[in-house]
């Protein structure tokens, strides 16, 4: 079953590549962050605004992701089914346009896509994020900068910083690391076409591994003593008990990239707001069409995810 795992990571995106999935057609959108380091940020996204829609679903990549990653795309389509405007945000550089680089705990960027005018006039708004992105959202969920969030969404979110390093760092997922920090090293590059980065960007190529990326370029640009600090100080699993928001976290039994003995610990502790879905099919952040849930559902999880949120929001009104 474990090889079932590397199947659901990989097969999807490649058949992604192959045979684009199409999301419904949005239009560009852009908000801008004020960093206290470096100043005015453009954040970029793809926003489809659903006629009559009074909720809006906010869509996070996973490290090194973008807008269009497939993950994305089948949110957004199944946002368009249940009536949901949509906007998938870009994280600060995943446009590849040389703003900034963002890190794991960086909720700046999620709060100012919340804040922006495009999402004014929403009675509600969702946020459902993958990998990286979902961790973002179960650390925006701590401390919620806007009433009308209602609730959070995370697919394979890596709970705890320290150990998902070590698991990707790991031997057995060289493919993997090597796909994700390829795209991290292109957002670098292009941000230090545009300013100043904190170390060379021939010494950033050279890094093999997330711990030393990480050590290279998120301590040095956010402030951390080192990379134990980083992971210490954003690690989201310490303190899921803290969330108040409704909450759900999936994870896959066979995850390559965010393995069980990653964050099991971290849920296995009594959440009040948070409801964790361990399920035994699946890879990172991608799942068969139709998977059976613990509470009897029969679905897609981005169907699952979405209606989670949407029913949790009603029952909260």
């Amino acid at each position: 079953m474990a090889l079932s795992g590397h199947l659901w990571t990989l097969g999807p995106t490649l058949l992604h590549r192959v045979r684009p999935e199409r999301a419904p057609e949005a239009e560009a959108w852009s908000t801008t962050v004020e960093d206290p380091r470096v100043g005015g940020v453009t954040l970029r996204g793809l926003y489809r605004r659903v006629p009559g829609a009074q909720a809006c679903v906010v869509v996070v990549h996973g490290l090194g992701g973008t807008t269009d990653t497939f993950y994305c795309i089948r949110a957004a389509q199944v946002a368009e089914e249940l009536g949901l405007s949509c906007l998938r945000l870009a994280l600060r550089g995943a446009d590849r346009r040389g703003e900034d680089f963002y890190h794991a705990g960086l909720v700046e960027d999620l709060a100012a896509a919340v804040a922006s005018e495009a999402l004014a006039g929403y009675a509600r708004i969702h946020v459902l994020g993958y990998s990286l992105g979902g961790h973002v959202s179960l650390r925006y969920a701590l401390s919620p900068s806007d009433a009308r969030v209602a609730s959070v969404a995370a697919i394979g979110p890596p709970l705890d910083l320290e150990r998902g390093a070590q698991a990707i760092d790991h031997a057995r997922s060289l493919v993997y690391r090597r796909h994700v920090l390829a795209g991290l090293k292109e957002i670098y590059a292009a941000v230090a076409e545009r300013r100043e980065v904190p170390t060379p960007v021939e010494r950033v190529e050279q890094a093999a591994t997330i711990r030393a990326w990480d050590g290279l370029t998120v301590v040095p640009r956010y402030g951390f003593d080192d990379v134990a600090h980083y992971y210490a100080a954003m690690s989201a699993g310490p303190r899921l008990a803290e969330i108040g928001l409704p909450t759900l976290i999936v994870q896959s039994e066979h995850d390559p990239m965010v393995p069980p003995w990653t964050y099991r610990d971290h849920l296995a502790r009594e959440l009040p707001s948070v409801t964790a879905v361990h399920l035994p099919v699946g890879g990172h952040v991608s799942f068969p069409a139709r998977v059976r849930f613990p509470d009897g559902a029969h679905t897609d999880v981005e169907r699952y995810a979405l209606s989670w949120l949407t029913g949790e929001a009603r029952g909260r009104a």
